[in-house]
């Protein structure tokens, strides 16, 4: 078995108040120096030997994406929970031949695993990152973590459907699939032009973005930073909360009730949509709800909104149809 490539991580901005810029990737090492991948992520230089062999991937988003560029194959171990309708067959597939190490999260979604377990794999890259597993934990190990910049607030200012190809990019330089990132950027491009232009001109809905808490609990709404933003402005909706810069913030029933939006849609991370709905409609007020009583309301799978990923084109698309079936 060859030697994992080692991993560096050099800090680029520390300041808390600092709003970090991951941008795509960086070039390559300089002269002089024998880095020879180099990329900007989460406020961090994440700078690799070598293109990764041995992956760690402990969340869903970043696999269609994978798969994509033919890299899916050097993921040896996956944590987390990965729904069968985020994904065609041949990248199902090639997902559950990797090994899960545990699916195991809390009420809010949040994964839970422990940074022995993944230091285990013998990694020279994790893709994500969770409360015990950061860039700070795994760095006496020398193992580099890319995470999504929507998941480590580094998205700067409102999310758009650029953050999505950058995110592709980053992936391509990241695996040395640069070529492969920039194909699959412009059939991504094309797709959303050709969902845009199905929404009709007096499409003139109102919608809210909405993560309850199946059985009780914080309700949270999505704002200009989330993705969901430029999905539902691309559906031609509004969003009810976009006087909120956040990307997602907790929100009281009466909150809701007060907005009224025409269209709810309803954010999940698995399980049953009906238990979304029924954690919706079982808030104090929410009968009167314009998209209740109309039955305007959408489950979605969490990545079909969150983060920028190819997902989102997906959940654009399942937007766009739902709204042409409530019209």
């Amino acid at each position: 078995m060859s030697h994992p490539p080692s991993a560096t991580v050099r800090r680029t901005a520390t300041t808390a108040a600092a709003v970090l810029l991951l941008a795509p990737l960086a070039a390559c090492g300089t002269e002089g120096d024998d880095v020879a991948i180099s990329v900007e992520n989460c406020g961090d230089t994440v700078e690799l030997d070598g293109a990764p062999e041995r992956v760690v991937m402990l969340k869903s988003a970043a696999a269609v994406t994978l798969h994509r560029l033919d890299v899916l194959d050097r993921v040896v171990a996956r944590a987390g929970v990965y729904p069968a309708d985020y994904y065609d067959a041949d990248t199902l597939a090639a997902i559950e031949d990797v090994p899960l190490l545990t699916d195991r999260t809390d009420t809010s979604g949040h994964l839970q695993i422990s940074r022995e377990e993944v230091v285990a794999q013998t990694p020279d890259l994790v893709l994500g990152q969770t409360d015990t597993v950061t860039r700070d934990t795994l760095a006496a190990n020398d193992v580099a973590l890319v995470e999504e910049p929507a998941f480590c607030g580094s998205l700067d200012g409102d999310a758009t459907f650029d953050d999505v190809y950058d995110q592709v990019r980053l992936y391509g330089e990241v695996f040395e699939r640069a070529d492969e990132a920039d194909a699959y950027v412009a059939e991504l491009e094309e797709r959303v032009a050709a969902i845009e232009a199905r929404v009709p001109a007096d499409e003139d809905r109102s919608v809210a973005v909405l993560y309850p808490t199946v059985g009780g609990g914080v309700t949270y709404a999505y704002g200009r930073g989330s993705m969901s933003a430029p999905l539902v402005e691309a559906a031609g909706l509004e969003n009810v909360f976009g006087d909120v810069g956040d990307r997602v913030f907790e929100v009281s029933a009466e909150e809701i009730v007060a907005r009224d939006p025409d269209v709810v849609i309803l954010l999940r991370s698995d399980g049953d949509p009906a238990e979304v709905t029924e954690a919706l409609t079982s808030l104090p007020g929410a009968d009167t709800l314009r998209a209740v009583q109309t039955d305007a309301v959408l489950p979605l799978l969490l990545n079909h909104a969150e983060p920028p990923t190819p997902l989102a084109v997906d959940g654009l698309e399942l937007v766009v149809d739902f709204l042409e079936q409530t019209r």
